[in-house]
């Protein structure tokens, strides 16, 4: 009785807050000043309205939970007392009271308030293996601050792929994407579809190490499924004359997709879902929500906004209407890949198949696309073996592969033989990039400066967006000064000829750093390679900051 309580006071007390916050908005909205536009009060009411719309299926959610604990005491009510009647059932009108009562002695008198009630078909009944484990639906892992009540919420699922990953890159561009009022009202939540544990901590430790701060302020959160969350996949029947591995790589994607849904339903009043291979625009996450909150205001109803003509990428759907969504994906995730279900789902909720010629102009006007689009697939190896997925989005538009800089006047000199017309040189006068063939131990690109320079910042990035994986892995930033600073070869910082090491490349393929000061003036900067690497290396962005550079 306790925890019903407690459910209706939790339910009372969302209730409250629609209830106030809804005058208390419209007479805060009403009070603009006439130099406001009726458009802005119109996107300020829709941006009400859609959040609304979640609270009130956060409510539903609550409602569902007391629902299910009052038939849970119902039944231990009707095991304890020997009437039939419950407590709220015994209520009747004086003329059904009378008329029950002439109806003493016969069987159709005893139908009234059976203890019988209705169990409506569950995800158990889609995924009856759930109920072989009592820890199917709890998460395997969970790396969270708990942020709750955002705007959007992004969702990005990863599992182990073959060859290249591409997370920390994309989680990376995400990030500097943001701005500091994006980066508080919105979460982004990475899934990570394997129930290896040593795999998952592994992925969860990268990303924390690399995104210390946007973890710790709630930002980014990491979560896995049980292993009893996946049904035995060589089990899985087979549909559209797919190879099983086909098979069970595109169901199990439609189980990713279901769990992590359902997880952040309740966490934002958009939705977004993601993949984790991918370029997002800057400012992305204000443009969508303009874009939704510009729709609701001018009262064009959608069921998804499209930001990627890609797959799944960048599609937007209001947290309101995933349950529509993650029901239909435990229907049918043996049988079709989830576009196609997206693409089913909005067809039988829009079209008139008497009319079938209307359906695609129907289904367009609930499922609209934005252009140009704000992200961009950048991977090539799939997480299904032997796929290579080289599909861009042409409404992109062209994407930048280098970052040209001003640098102090140098020499400059590759080990490292270059492809075609992007050379070191040109990298370095910003004409385009640098593009070398596999390096190599030992491997060095050196700047020998025309007059020596105080250093007072340096920055390298490798890779870019058309080739993520080519970049620069166990390679330091070293300098030779114009003078020695009196330290010993014994020094882990000095290499055996006279360089001290002020720098290297991390994880995401970038160097940058502030070389000391009691360094003085540098005659040589260069860039020196450990070990063999099984990809060439870009050279994006090079930017060697002196005194003169750095006004």
């Amino acid at each position: 009785m306790t925890v019903i309580m407690s459910l209706r006071k939790r339910n009372c007390l969302i209730v409250f807050a629609i209830v106030v916050s809804v005058p208390f908005c419209l007479f805060v909205f009403l009070s603009v000043p006439d130099v406001t536009s009726e458009q802005i009060l119109a996107q300020r009411l829709a941006e009400l309205q859609v959040r609304i719309q979640y609270l009130d299926s956060m409510y539903r959610s609550r409602q569902e939970d007391l629902q299910q604990m009052s038939q849970h005491l119902d039944q231990a009510y009707l095991s304890d007392n020997s009437s039939t009647l419950l407590p709220y059932q015994a209520e009747l009108r004086p003329e059904v009271r009378q008329l029950l009562k002439n109806m003493t002695g016969l069987h159709a008198a005893s139908g009234v308030n059976p203890p019988v009630t209705l169990r409506l078909p569950s995800a158990y009944h889609f995924l009856p293996h759930l109920l072989d484990d009592p820890n199917s639906l709890r998460l395997g892992y969970w790396l969270s601050r708990n942020r709750n009540g955002v705007s959007v919420v992004l969702g990005v699922p990863t599992v182990r792929r073959e060859k290249q990953s591409y997370l920390i890159d994309t989680l990376q561009n995400l990030v500097e994407g943001l701005s500091v009022e994006e980066a508080e009202d919105s979460l982004i939540v990475v899934f990570v579809g394997e129930t290896d544990l040593e795999y998952v901590l592994q992925i969860a430790k990268d990303i924390e190490m690399k995104f210390p701060i946007q973890v710790d302020s709630g930002l980014i959160e990491v979560i896995s499924p049980s292993p009893g969350y996946y049904p035995n996949m060589n089990k899985l029947y087979i549909t559209l004359g797919d190879s099983l591995e086909r098979v069970q790589w595109r169901s199990k994607q439609n189980l990713d997709f279901a769990f992590l849904m359902s997880y952040c339903q309740p966490k934002g009043t958009f939705y977004v879902q993601l993949e984790d291979d991918i370029l997002a625009k800057p400012s992305y996450v204000n443009l969508m929500k303009k874009f939704a909150i510009d729709k609701i205001a001018k009262k064009e109803p959608w069921l998804v906004l499209d930001f990627c003509q890609l797959g799944f990428i960048g599609k937007m759907f209001k947290s309101a209407e995933l349950p529509w969504l993650i029901q239909f994906f435990q229907m049918f995730y043996n049988d079709k890949p989830v576009d196609w279900l997206l693409d089913y789902l909005i067809s039988t909720k829009i079209c008139n198949w008497e009319k079938n010629d209307n359906c695609k102009m129907e289904k367009a006007k609930v499922w609209i696309h934005y252009k140009p689009s704000l992200f961009q697939h950048i991977g090539t190896h799939s997480s299904l073996k032997g796929k290579v997925q080289k599909l861009k989005d042409k409404q992109f538009g062209k994407i930048a592969l280098f970052f040209p800089h001003v640098n102090p006047k140098a020499e400059v000199i590759s080990d490292i033989k270059h492809y075609k017309q992007y050379t070191l040189r040109r990298a370095y006068l910003g004409e385009t990039f640098f593009w070398g063939l596999l390096p190599q131990p030992g491997d060095q690109l050196t700047f020998k400066f025309k007059t020596s320079i105080n250093i007072k910042r340096f920055y390298f990035r490798s890779g870019n967006a058309e080739h993520p994986s080519d970049k620069f892995y166990n390679t330091t930033v070293e300098v030779l000064p114009e003078a020695g600073i009196g330290q010993s070869n014994n020094s882990p910082n000095m290499t055996s000829d006279g360089y001290i090491i002020v720098g290297k490349f991390d994880t995401t393929g970038i160097a940058t750093g502030v070389p000391d000061e009691n360094i003085g003036k540098v005659k040589v900067l260069r860039l020196n390679v450990h070990s063999e690497s099984d990809n060439w290396a870009i050279l994006s962005e090079i930017h060697i900051q002196d005194e003169v550079t750095a006004r």
